[in-house]
């Protein structure tokens, strides 16, 4: 019997084209490097410690040309703990320790930075346009190699910032963990199968508006995409109450009810789109003098004029950068019961933030399909909303100023 559903091969709908010089080369012309990320230790962060490595993340992403992507992925996922008992230079209670934990489930991290240069044209694009709606996909040439070498140059000298802060350690990508080898699953594989399973077996993909799928496992996604979701002000810390006394604070990150606290398979996705700043400024001064001429027939021209004043007045004032940002959790599993579950969860881990949980059914294909490493340029820009990467905390919604979060490598809830 003949096959008549809309079916298509994972290679003709293929965003990517090749990798170079441990670049990821896009079929629209985009460049990504790619980063692994090592973070601190969970618990070993104070606050003036948390704002300067938020610093070093400002600096470095300064350094960044127009029309760059910088997506930063966190995974979280349930493994068992495999202890190294061969070493012979453990001691007793090191060994005791490693027994005491065989095969005992915890939350492992693992943490990426994805650094895209795409074009102004693929920045503006919307839903409609993504690769997956395509019929087909024509390579392009990279024809520009000074644009190229600029962004290579400003990429190492953000991987310099980074590393030099003491706080975060970036470590290049190679090939062979991107594509993946006999030994090893890459990067690609790991989350075009929700696996980080040596050689997993391929699986179908449903992208559909109903629902998204990967094999049995049905995906969930929450998103951060609109300035009415986010809280009145933001941190790059918080306090965590259940192990802090009135005398100590123990800190963690401000996205921590998103990270470790979430105990299930999922991960965390921010991106921040850096659009030509004089532009998004000018089209907010327009914008601004459109709704003064109308504030007569409504409040809301008028109240919408006075925030975009506000943002403008800060840019202006403090000489910040005007970008874009969206947030997004994505969990999934293979059990329509624990699924329902997990969106509950989710939806109280970011009120947990003070931020509004708002269940994404309408572009969750798209959101996976961007999420693949290098294909940050096929991001719907509907989904994204603009801000400021500088000031310590925001004293409106329309105005907010969001961080990079951070989360903590090496950290594990082990259970029992």
């Amino acid at each position: 019997m003949r096959n008549t559903s809309k079916a298509a091969t994972l290679e003709s709908k293929f965003p990517l084209l090749a990798i170079e010089n441990d670049c990821i080369i896009s079929k629209d012309a985009d460049v990504t490097v790619c980063f692994k990320v090592r973070l601190p230790e969970l618990f070993t962060m104070a606050s003036a410690e948390y704002e300067a490595m938020h610093s070093a993340w400002f600096k470095a992403v300064k350094t960044l040309p127009d029309y760059t992507v910088v997506h930063k992925q966190d995974w979280f996922i349930k493994e068992n703990y495999n202890p190294d008992l061969s070493r012979v230079d453990q001691s007793f209670l090191s060994k005791s320790f490693e027994r005491h934990f065989n095969e005992r489930p915890f939350l492992n991290h693992y943490c990426y930075l994805y650094i895209t240069k795409t074009s102004k044209e693929r920045m503006r694009m919307q839903s409609n346009f993504s690769s997956l709606c395509k019929g087909k996909l024509i390579p392009k040439e990279i024809k520009d190699k000074e644009v190229m070498s600029r962004f290579l140059e400003a990429v190492d000298q953000f991987e310099r910032i980074i590393n030099d802060s003491g706080y975060v350690h970036l470590e290049r990508i190679t090939e062979d963990e991107i594509s993946g080898t006999e030994e090893q699953s890459g990067i690609l594989e790991q989350y075009l199968t929700l696996s980080r399973d040596i050689n997993p077996s391929l699986q179908d993909i449903k992208l559909g508006s109903e629902e998204m799928r990967i094999g049995n496992n049905r995906i969930s996604m929450h998103t951060l995409s609109d300035t009415e979701d986010l809280p009145g002000t933001v941190s790059s810390h918080s306090r965590y109450e259940k192990l802090s006394t009135d005398r100590s604070d123990c800190l963690l990150s401000f996205a921590s009810p998103v990270g470790l606290l979430l105990s299930c398979n999922h991960i965390y996705n921010q991106y921040l789109f850096i659009d030509d700043s004089d532009e998004n400024l000018s089209k907010f001064e327009k914008s601004a003098r459109n709704m003064h001429s109308l504030a007569r027939y409504s409040r809301a021209n008028q109240i919408n004029k006075e925030w975009i004043e506000k943002y403008l007045n800060e840019a202006h004032s403090y000489g910040l950068q005007s970008i874009r940002a969206h947030f997004n959790v994505m969990t999934w599993s293979d059990n329509p019961l624990e699924l329902k579950q997990l969106k509950n969860d989710t939806g109280s881990a970011l009120a947990l933030m003070e931020c509004k949980p708002r269940h994404n059914t309408t572009d969750t294909a798209t959101l996976y399909w961007a999420g693949i490493p290098g294909n940050a340029g096929d991001f719907p820009s509907e989904e994204s909303f603009y801000t400021f990467i500088e000031q310590p905390c925001v004293s409106s919604r329309r105005k907010p100023i969001i961080r990079i979060h951070h989360h903590h490598s090496g950290s594990r809830w082990l259970t029992g």
